[in-house]
């Protein structure tokens, strides 16, 4: 895998020029952006009248893990074959099924920055949802900029409309208090729990991302997006708090989208350069295998991202995924 280079100077600096134009124009919102302040400002303890919520294992019961790697380019075909490759979408969305497609919107940024989850994959997951006879596709995330630009922008929402599908942008009404069993850091917390009401499929769609706090944004890491308050005190012990979301949503399937890596400055990226055409699509059952996979497309090893092992720990998952064989394709 080679980085890709600036082919074209001239073009790169106009569109850096763009790229920076657009962010400027949500720092006002993204100051005081929803995400930051949703529920309530201080987090744990808030609003005691509204009742505690967990969410459920939207695994499918006693089908073993599974994991497909697919090279290519093109996203939509990408995810159809790594699906295939996991028994068809069919094994896992049934007749009547309501499916939650959590994306990474953090970032009011378009596509082409590869810093939230590309439009393409969104649309075409939702798609094969709706063709395996899914009776509603919801999509959600409580964005770090503002909410409505964020969707706008990575084009998401016009993505979620083509489709079919159901965007679910974050209110203050969407949140209720959440613990995770034997976690310690997400106690009475807000969750963004509306989308799920109703719902039993979960799928995370992610970027493949490095991250300067983390070390990698991926599977796991996507599910901080449904947390509201105060939640970048999380930070502090961001290796924990990783671990804790990969025991709090247990998803029927991820796909990890490493078509256009972000190899440095993440996670909000900014520049073409940031990039690596590594051309790859990972679809598993397993975030920890998908993303101790990634670790290796960011040329990282997993023992310097230590989510990884706790997570495994925690009985998320295997750090190990070759143990699962997984399927390599190409298109």
């Amino acid at each position: 895998m080679v980085r890709e280079a600036e082919q074209n100077n001239e073009t790169i600096s106009r569109r850096r020029f763009l790229i920076r134009m657009a962010k400027a124009g949500v720092a006002v919102a993204a100051a005081g952006g929803l995400g930051a302040l949703l529920y309530d400002p201080l987090g744990p303890g808030a609003r005691k009248n509204i009742a505690a919520v967990s969410l459920p294992d939207f695994s499918i019961p006693n089908l073993a893990p599974k994991m497909a790697i697919v090279s290519g380019s093109d996203r939509k075909a990408t995810a159809q074959k790594a699906l295939e490759a996991l028994g068809g979408i069919g094994t896992f969305i049934k007749q009547g099924d309501r499916v939650l497609i959590k994306v990474n919107a953090a970032f009011a940024t378009p596509p082409i920055l590869s810093a939230t989850t590309h439009p393409d994959l969104v649309g075409e997951v939702i798609t094969l949802c709706l063709k395996a006879g899914a009776a509603e596709v919801r999509v959600t995330d409580n964005p770090i900029n503002d909410a409505a630009s964020c969707f706008q922008l990575t084009e998401i929402g016009r993505a979620v409309e083509k489709s079919g599908g159901r965007l679910y942008m974050p209110k203050e009404s969407y949140f209720a208090p959440a613990s995770v069993n034997g976690g310690e850091l997400i106690r009475d917390w807000p969750l963004l729990y509306e989308p799920f009401k109703g719902v039993n499929k979960l799928i995370g769609l992610t970027p493949l991302k490095d991250h300067h706090r983390s070390g990698a944004s991926m599977t796991l890491k996507n599910w901080y997006g449904l947390l509201g308050g105060r939640r970048n005190i999380f930070h502090q012990d961001i290796h924990n708090i990783i671990k804790e979301l990969g025991m709090m949503a247990r998803p029927t399937f991820v796909i990890l989208d490493g078509t256009m890596a972000m190899m440095t400055n993440g996670p909000t990226g900014g520049a073409i350069s940031d990039l690596m055409a590594a051309n790859l699509m990972i679809a598993s059952t397993d975030p920890v295998a998908a993303d101790a996979f990634g670790a290796t497309v960011l040329e990282r090893k997993t023992a310097s991202l230590p989510f990884i092992r706790k997570a495994a720990e925690a009985g998320c998952g295997t750090a190990d995924y070759e143990t699962l064989k997984p399927e390599r394709l190409s298109i």
